[in-house]
């Protein structure tokens, strides 16, 4: 029977010669390779597959020099040991040092534990062969002052064991090819796969990478279809936000009222609660990090703490006589709150922290207190984050130390990312502003595009680690960025009128509402999850 063309290729191509280099740019050592995919193997479970490529391509996965330094090491032979040390290839002068020390000062420390003749010939070996390597003074004196308090000293009973631990130490002093370090192909193939991920502007669905093809995303996992239409307000709807576990959408109206919606498995939205009490339009509300309770904040009122189980109103609040909450936030234990008060004008500005039973833990007022109009609690609970004006403030609760970052235009909003390490601002200068929580960012990251020049509009982060920047518009759109862009990757239409605020899903990447003047919620669904369903 003639043998089938491609394996008569197949058979072709491994007589011929293995080259040296692989790859289309020559970039990865045949030999190396193929210690890390032995070791990946056998660190899977498949020592007979490992033996077995070690075998057929007579690469074995440790060089000779790394199994004659075990045995020397297992054995005693502490000369035998320096003098592989020294003959190893690639070794930096201090490295070769460091690596020398540890062998003599295992051989020390086993001579301490062997009584005093033991410490006669410790003495002799830290003088002779610890002392000339020159290695920092402090760990000499410590080895001499070993010699009376016999710190350290290894019994002859723990010494197999004390000599596994000194091989891993010079394994982990020695250069990269003396062995291969634990997990290294699947961190390079993570890597890899990161920087793929990194490099796809639609990334926003974590289990949609596979090892089997270039990862390469499209837009359709970008939330783009409106997919269904709330319309139970009455007004301008002002401000949305879904919860922390991404259940439930809160959304607050200049009707004076604030809705939550239940968000189903299916993706739809439904009425839960119509939370009334509210005398003036509900600027905004604020989910408790353990979404058991909502705040809500009318203009020119006191605050409103709800009962989200209840629907019911559990507290109404507020600062002193003649102080009106404009904006406030959740610590991230639920059971404290920080708030900001501005008004009236012939009152000092003042921020202050209290309890959910009304009562104030905290006060900063006076003329350094910033106006404040919109505030954050980082969720770690170690800065607190103010809007003013034109500047961002900054104050580490626990040392009390504060910084400000400058703007040059009028801040209108903030918002935190998931991880509390970035923050966006709206500016009236129709850009918006990515800053580092940390003051770490001398110049923020850039965002164009969307409409803003006279009303409060909001923004997110949102997706796949925070990978997107959404914001609201004046020209009645939804602007979408992905965070290393500085022009949106998607604009979304179907408001009429000024949309005012957007939320992600922080749970389900695909999801993401808008609220808008034109008294609507839209409900945005990426396109291909929304086929699937």
């Amino acid at each position: 029977m003639d043998q089938p063309e491609s394996s008569v290729s197949h058979a072709a191509a491994q007589t011929g010669p293995t080259p040296r280099r692989l790859g289309a740019r020559s970039l990865v050592d045949r030999d190396e390779l193929v210690r890390v995919i032995a070791q990946s193997l056998y660190s899977l479970g498949y020592p007979k597959a490992a033996a077995a490529l070690e075998a057929e391509s007579g690469v074995p996965l440790y060089p000779p020099e790394h199994d004659r330094l075990l045995l020397d090491v297992m054995s005693g032979r502490w000369d035998a040991c320096a003098a592989t040390i020294d003959s190893l290839a690639g070794v930096s002068e201090r490295n070769r040092a460091v690596a020398e020390f540890l062998v003599w000062r295992g051989h020390f420390l086993e001579l301490l534990g062997t009584g005093d003749d033991g410490v006669r010939l410790a003495t002799e070996v830290l003088w002779r062969r610890i002392a000339p390597l020159g290695i920092n003074r402090k760990c000499v004196h410590w080895l001499a002052r070993a010699m009376v308090s016999c710190e350290g000293a290894v019994p002859p009973e723990a010494v197999a064991e004390w000599r596994i631990g000194l091989f891993l130490d010079l394994v982990e002093a020695l250069p990269p090819w003396f062995r291969v370090p634990s997990g290294r192909l699947e961190h390079l193939v993570e890597t890899a796969v990161i920087q793929q991920v990194a490099s796809c502007i639609y990334h926003n669905l974590p289990d949609e990478v596979t090892l089997f093809e270039d990862h390469n995303c499209h837009d359709e996992q970008v939330p783009s279809d409106c997919t269904q239409i709330l319309c139970a307000h009455k007004n301008e709807v002002w401000f949305v936000k879904f919860s922390n576990d991404g259940n439930y959408l809160a959304s607050s109206s200049s009707d004076c009222t604030a809705i939550i919606w239940k968000v189903a498995e299916d993706d739809t939205l439904t009425k839960k609660y119509c939370l009334e009490g509210h005398k003036s339009p509900i600027s905004f509300v604020a989910w408790s990090p353990n979404d058991k309770m909502l705040l809500t904040c009318g203009n020119g009122e006191s605050l409103k703490l709800w009962n989200m189980d209840t629907g019911e109103c559990n507290l109404k609040f507020g600062a002193s006589v003649d102080h009106i909450i404009s904006s406030c936030a959740w610590f991230p234990n639920s059971e404290k709150i920080v708030c900001a008060s501005s008004e009236p004008e012939s009152s000092p500005n003042m921020i202050f922290t209290c309890d959910l039973e009304g009562r104030e833990l905290e006060m900063w007022a006076g003329e350094r207190i910033p106006k404040v109009s919109d505030l954050a609690v980082t969720p770690d609970g170690q800065n607190l984050i103010c809007v003013c004006p034109n500047e961002i403030w900054i104050r580490e609760l626990r040392k009390g130390r504060e910084w400000k970052i400058p703007e040059r235009q009028t801040i209108s909003s903030l918002s935190l990312s998931g991880d509390g390490q970035s923050m966006i601002v709206n500016l009236n200068s129709q850009e918006i502003h990515l800053w580092k929580t940390n003051g770490s960012s001398s110049d923020p990251d850039k965002f164009k595009g969307h409409k803003q020049g006279k009303f409060v509009i909001r923004s997110c982060f949102g997706g796949s680690d925070s990978l997107f920047i959404a914001s609201g518009s004046e020209d009645s759109q939804v602007y979408i960025w992905q965070r290393c862009m500085e022009m949106p990757i998607k604009v979304l239409y179907g408001h009429s009128m000024t949309v005012n605020c957007v939320s992600w899903n922080p749970k389900r990447p695909q999801m993401l509402a808008s609220a808008s003047d034109d008294r609507t919620v839209r409900i945005w669904l990426a396109r291909k999850t929304h086929t699937l369903t």
